[in-house]
């Protein structure tokens, strides 16, 4: 059968005329009245209390989820630091180095002719007219760790 039923007497379709869309499957499931003489639904204190609790812990858990978010973002931002640091670091070391460099010092890294890299006490703009090294790649202070920090000139 397929919704609609034959009489038995005239042989006719029955058409239900109740549209299928305004109508519930299950009327007892439904949270709220769905007569027009059903039982009215009102929260009681109780009801009232688990509301608001229940946007107050929603609240602080947002607000803490923020936190550790920012959190998340600002060790990743450490760890990308680190990172270049790593890799700076492993530059210089193989880098010429003409003299004992001091920690806390600024230092440049060039790359040669040869496009050997060199690290040298000369900045950039110290050379004059006709820069000694055919490119210029960072400038570079020596940290305590003996790792190397990218400076920002």
């Amino acid at each position: 059968m397929s919704g609609s039923r034959e009489e038995k007497d005239g042989g006719k379709e029955f058409v239900n005329p109740i549209d299928k869309d305004k109508v519930a499957e299950n009327p007892g499931l439904l949270p709220y009245a769905h007569t027009v003489g059903g039982a009215v639904v009102r929260p009681d204190k109780q009801g009232v209390l688990r509301s608001k609790s229940l946007a107050s812990m929603e609240q602080q858990t947002d607000m803490q989820l923020h936190q550790i978010k920012e959190q998340i973002d600002l060790l990743a931002r450490q760890a990308k630091e680190i990172q270049e640091r790593k890799e700076i670091s492993a530059q210089i070391y193989q880098a010429h180095i003409l003299f004992k460099p001091e920690i806390n010092h600024v230092y440049h890294l060039y790359e040669n002719q040869e496009g050997e890299n060199v690290l040298s006490m000369i900045g950039p703009d110290e050379w004059g007219k006709k820069p000694k090294y055919r490119k210029f790649i960072r400038s570079v202070r020596l940290l305590a760790d003996h790792t190397w920090g990218i400076e920002h000139l």
